[in-house]
């Protein structure tokens, strides 16, 4: 069935929610303006990532990154450095590159066209919609998670939202809402409104503004929307992680691989240890024949519990020791432990660097 979306019906709607949101909107830093770059960086620092985390990378990126120009030409570590801690590095990455090529090809301007645009490097439908509607004034529906969510019970609708069919069912309702008036304002009023009212569980649908409008609130349903596919439960990895130290107080870490998860950032070494193997015996097995480095294993130090969207790594740190300060791994270095600050570390090995040098400063004192 065709949701009602007659002209009376939108115009009511529109007036209902921006009238709402105008007294109830968040004050965000990459709302003080329509600056295309701003709102193209804080939609990807949102995505996956709650807007009270963002907030202080969004300034500390800024700071560093104020232009596009700065950041295409950026060296990556430094880049990598300023994301560390939010995740899914594969974004900031695309991001440089696309970034990059909008400098060189388009004279640093953010191109406002769709197809422009969304031929850059980590450009997708949702994106591209949010940028050009809300620094562009595009009447581009910006459709996410968040977006279905409102509209599935707005139009009490039970399609599956992980289906990419859905999500182009959801742009083609939404487009009319966009019509006569500003495209920033009505998407960003429908984001806010599902985070403050329309939220995943327990939704506050005595205080939206638009509960006269909601199909599910008057069906029941609003708490069994939307629907979303089961998702596989995470499989458990056992890890061992070794601080390698030596002679002369450096630490040894490496660089993971160009590709797959956690590209490019640094850890400390660590392999997953098979079912009724030994930590220590296949930590030092693995040092030896990936590192060329000889070392003496002590007693654990520390357990690390790091939860991806797919996988769970328990993580059992280790204290080691050599003599040998070489590696014949290339993508591996010796640092001190202020050098470590340079580096761009996963979450997980974030937490193995604090608390040892913690360790590491208590001990001087």
């Amino acid at each position: 069935m065709q949701p009602n979306t007659d002209e009376q019906t939108i115009h009511e709607f529109q007036n209902s929610l921006l009238s709402w949101y105008e007294h109830n909107k968040r004050d965000l830093p990459w709302r003080q303006d329509q600056d295309p770059y701003k709102v193209w960086v804080s939609e990807i620092m949102l995505q996956q990532t709650k807007v009270d985390t963002v907030i202080p990378y969004f300034h500390h990126f800024m700071t560093q990154f104020p232009t596009p120009e700065d950041l295409a030409y950026a060296d990556e570590e430094q880049v990598m450095k300023a994301w560390e801690g939010l995740g899914y590095y594969s974004r900031v990455r695309n991001l440089q590159t696309a970034v990059k090529e909008v400098v060189e090809e388009y004279g640093g301007k953010v191109p406002e066209e769709r197809t422009s645009f969304s031929s850059l490097k980590g450009v997708g439908p949702y994106t591209a919609g949010a940028v050009l509607s809300i620094a562009y004034e595009k009447p581009e529906p910006a459709v996410d998670g968040n977006v279905m969510r409102v509209f599935s019970r707005i139009f009490n609708i039970s399609d599956d939202i992980g289906k990419a069919k859905t999500r182009k069912r959801f742009e083609s309702l939404v487009a009319p809402f966009l019509e006569d008036t500003e495209p920033s304002r009505f998407n960003q009023a429908v984001m806010e409104l599902g985070a403050l009212v329309c939220t995943p569980k327990s939704p506050g649908c005595l205080l939206c503004p638009v509960q006269e409008f909601c199909e599910a609130r008057k069906a029941g349903t609003a708490e069994d929307l939307p629907v979303k596919p089961k998702k596989k439960a995470p499989k458990a990895k056992d890890m061992a992680a070794a601080v390698v130290k030596n002679e002369y107080g450096q630490i040894l870490i490496h660089q993971r691989g160009e590709s797959g998860l956690l590209a490019r950032l640094w850890e400390f070494p660590n392999i997953e240890v098979p079912e009724g193997r030994e930590r220590i015996e296949t930590l030092e097995h693995y040092l030896a024949e990936e590192y060329g480095v000889n070392v003496q294993v002590k007693e654990p130090v520390q357990k690390v519990e790091h939860v991806f969207s797919h996988l769970i790594w328990y993580i059992t740190v280790f204290e080691a020791w050599t003599t040998d300060s070489t590696a014949d791994d290339t993508a591996s270095r010796w640092v001190s432990w202020e050098e470590t600050a340079e580096y761009a570390f996963p979450v997980s090995h974030q937490k193995i660097l604090e608390e040892q040098k913690e360790k590491e400063a208590s001990s001087w004192i």
